[in-house]
């Protein structure tokens, strides 16, 4: 009838979610509580099949599991990918990586309407347990729509192993959250954006969580791990709930992917956004202190010299960072900040 209530809406979140340690022998049983058929690829890389890929075939009794090792997350690993795993005729995908990995089995698995499981070798940044992936070309990062996965097993033993600035560097980009929700925040309150409370709360406690408890993310300490995944996958949730990267991506995520565009291959993704969220909450008028003190409790960088960036060429990210993504409103505006702006900021909050 007339007037009647027609919203509705649907989120897909990971229906099994097993994080601690030694839990990758839950693998099998994910798979058949799933009913996700007998037939499956694995999609791993080189290192990561030594990590934890062999690891999780061993588990896999009964089934027939293919192996794809691939690269970086481009388009055409994407599609060298996806043709494998159609002519292998799987049922399923396990994903089993660090973030690049991860991204390329997301992608496939939305594009060939296939489950696929999250099982993280490193925690890089928040995209473990998200439905957004990042694809990279020679035009920089672009993060697109991907799957949901439909389970995630993060097994804190074999995580710890990675290289500490990997955590270091994934506990940054959650951080950097607090800056994200302050810009979509801010683009609802001046340009009318809708937003999303349970998704904007969800990324703000993940990043929250990572700050109190930044004294106790220490190298080679696998409570470490266990410290941080929990916010680490509450952060992809978020954007499940969202169906966007609004609630974790905002002007420090332009700034990074402008470092990625301009000055390729210096720093990590998370570790980008950690410096550039010092940036960010200076610009809002927030408190940009506290995100550098907890990024330098957990071992992540705090200037751009840490990212490998001169000061010219941070000042040239952040002055170019709001024509990375003109279709979001953030507290760059729509035409940025100026070169004596930019580093009146950086020299304030010691980014340069």
């Amino acid at each position: 009838m007339d007037g009647s209530f027609l919203k509705a809406k649907v989120v897909e979140f990971p229906r099994n979610v097993i994080a601690g340690h030694d839990v990758l022998g839950n693998v099998r049983e994910v798979c058949v509580n799933n009913h996700s058929g007998r037939v499956g690829t694995l999609i791993t890389g080189d290192k990561t099949l030594k990590a934890a890929g062999e690891a999780v075939l061993g588990y896999m009794d009964g089934y027939d599991i293919d192996t794809c090792i691939v690269g970086n997350a481009t388009a055409e690993n994407v599609e060298a990918a996806s043709k494998q795993v159609t002519e292998y005729g799987s049922d399923f995908i396990l994903a089993v990586g660090g973030g690049s990995k991860i991204d390329i089995a997301k992608i496939v698995s939305k594009d060939l309407n296939l489950p696929f499981i999250s099982i993280p070798t490193s925690c890089a940044h928040d995209g473990i347990a998200s439905n957004r992936a990042s694809l990279k070309s020679k035009d920089g990062s672009k993060s697109i729509s991907s799957a949901s996965p439909l389970g995630v097993i993060a097994d804190t033993g074999i995580i710890s192993q990675a290289p500490h600035r990997l955590l270091a560097s994934g506990c940054a980009d959650v951080i950097s959250n607090l800056t994200a929700i302050k810009d979509w925040d801010f683009a609802r309150r001046l340009k009318g954006e809708p937003m999303s409370r349970s998704a904007y709360a969800l990324s703000r406690y993940a990043a929250e969580s990572i700050i109190e408890d930044s004294d106790l993310i220490r190298p080679d300490l696998e409570e470490s791990v266990w410290v941080a995944i929990k916010p680490i996958i509450i952060s992809g949730f978020s954007m499940c709930i969202a169906n966007s990267s609004r609630p974790t991506s905002g002007s420090e995520h332009m700034i990074s992917h402008t470092i990625d565009l301009k000055y390729p291959g210096r720093a990590l993704h998370g570790e980008q956004c950690g410096v550039a969220s010092i940036i960010s909450m200076y610009l809002h008028g927030g408190d940009w202190e506290m995100i550098r003190d907890a990024l330098s409790n957990i071992g992540a960088p705090t200037t751009a010299k840490g990212l490998g960036l001169t000061a010219e060429e941070m000042i040239d990210a952040i002055t170019h960072a709001h024509e990375i993504r003109p279709d979001r409103f953030t507290i760059l505006g729509e035409t940025g900040v100026t070169a004596e702006a930019a580093q009146t900021v950086a020299e304030a909050t010691g980014v340069i």
